[in-house]
């Protein structure tokens, strides 16, 4: 990739140097336009759109006959009836509880791209949970959303994907926290789930081993020099240690943001209980906590919206953790319907605004100092 120009500060100012990331596309000081350049860029627009309104389409269709499953099989009737019966009120704070964990979202992303302008990180954001929503490609859909608008504007890909790379270990991060926390005090009696050692005091154990494990890989590194010839394994352990080092210097001197990463999981957390309270019933934090972060693991399955998936695994850890099951099955519903629609809305109005923008230049923020 071509090296973008670098425009810097008088060193009296104090601010240090700002890059201008522009596009191969002539500035607007110059009489000529790049035929390649914008059909190249047009393309990209074409295909990025296609993708986000077909995963749409799949996903409409999915729910339908989601619905229609429900109605049509005996079984599933009483969770139909259950349906009937859920509380608007619940519903309405399940939604300011999901928006909020976009708002969440956006946060910690806007800690981890902190030279990005404020406008365009946050239509990024909302347009990375959008494709992460509805493409069936497990999650890859979003980052693959922010790396294309980092190409159409003349950004360092492979840049972008290395800081992305610490924005997903972070969020990774605080859900094995989450478990080690809610795992560790349902084994000491604090909190209550069935099974507390089984089902309590092991998932929380294997998730702080993976903390301490992620959180030590540099050293591991060193054991390891990188030299020619270095076999795969080599090369994805150095490549993963650098991510590591740039993560653990966002955990060790965070802003206010990174509070985002939290509440992004948390509040997802709470609105599957407010969800539970909307068909009247109350499950236990500590069991939903684990049933929650463990039955989340089916959504790595490539499936549009992750419906079935998800919702076959979320519903299966409560039933696991105490659940009612027709109760848990009418909780996950309305659930999914939620988290899923909410950010797909809130990203297609953010993509449509992103995509107008993609020739300007941008002009990216100081690096920080060393901490």
């Amino acid at each position: 990739m071509r090296r973008l120009p670098v425009r810097r500060r008088t060193a009296g100012d104090g601010r240090g140097e700002t890059r201008r990331v522009t596009s191969s596309q002539p500035s607007a000081e110059q009489p000529h336009h790049d035929p390649a350049f914008e059909g190249r860029l047009l393309d990209l627009e074409v295909d990025e759109g296609r993708r986000l309104r077909n995963g749409i389409v799949s996903l409409v269709v999915l729910v339908i006959l989601v619905g229609a499953l429900v109605l049509a099989v005996p079984g599933l009737r009483d969770v139909a009836e259950r349906l009937r019966d859920v509380d608007p009120g619940w519903v309405g704070l399940a939604i300011v509880l999901e928006l909020l964990s976009c708002a969440g979202y956006v946060l910690a992303f806007r800690e981890i791209f902190y030279r990005v302008p404020a406008i365009l990180a946050i239509r990024i954001a909302l347009s990375e949970m959008a494709f992460g929503a509805v493409l069936p490609v497990g999650g890859a859909g979003g980052i693959a959303v922010g790396a294309w608008v980092a190409k159409a504007k003349g950004g360092s890909v492979r840049r972008f994907m290395e800081r992305s790379a610490v924005l997903f270990l972070i969020t990774s991060g605080v859900n094995a926290a989450t478990l080690a926390l809610a795992g560790l005090l349902v084994g000491a009696g604090v909190l209550h789930a069935p099974h507390h050692i089984t089902l309590g005091l092991i998932p929380g154990l294997v998730a702080t081993a993976g903390l301490v494990l992620f959180w030590n890989v540099p050293r591991l590194e060193r054991h390891f020099p990188l030299r020619d010839g270095s076999g795969r394994a080599v090369r994805w352990l150095h490549a993963t240690a650098a991510v590591v080092r740039e993560a653990r210097e966002e955990v060790k001197h965070p802003t206010w943001r990174l509070l985002g990463a939290v509440a992004y999981l948390w509040c997802d957390i709470a609105m599957l209980w407010v969800c539970f309270r909307a068909f009247g019933e109350t499950p236990p934090v500590g069991a939903l906590t684990l049933a929650f972060l463990i039955g989340y693991l089916g959504n790595v399955i490539p499936v549009p919206g992750g419906i079935g998936a998800l919702d076959g695994g979320l519903t299966a850890a409560l039933v696991l953790y105490g659940s009612d099951p027709a109760s848990a099955a009418a909780a996950v519903l309305a659930y999914h319907a939620i988290v899923l629609w909410v950010p797909t809305l809130l990203g297609t109005i953010a993509f449509l605004r992103l995509r107008p923008t993609l020739a300007d230049p941008v002009v990216l923020g100081p690096e920080r100092r060393p901490r």
